[in-house]
């Protein structure tokens, strides 16, 4: 199976590389940019083929280690390969 994975900020924690992105774009001459928010995107791919152990895997991976639940939301999709 496949997982993909989106990571962002929770709303309220301060983005300095959004604030970042939103001053380089302005640089570059793109009007109307009112705010840019940054994240993660993870793709992995599972041996397991059961959807509702791969379901729990997956989770635990991102409680454990790819997301900082503190200040992060994530949310994530499979896909059988």
């Amino acid at each position: 199976m496949k997982a993909r994975i989106k990571i962002t900020l929770k709303s309220g924690v301060l983005d300095p590389q959004g604030k970042a992105i939103e001053h380089a774009l302005g640089g570059l001459g793109f009007d109307g940019i009112e705010g840019v928010r940054q994240g993660k995107y993870i793709e992995l791919e599972l041996a397991e083929t059961n959807p509702e152990a791969a379901k729990a895997q997956v989770k635990e991976m991102c409680k454990q280690l790819l997301a900082n639940t503190v200040i992060e939301n994530y949310s994530f999709e499979l896909e059988e390969a």
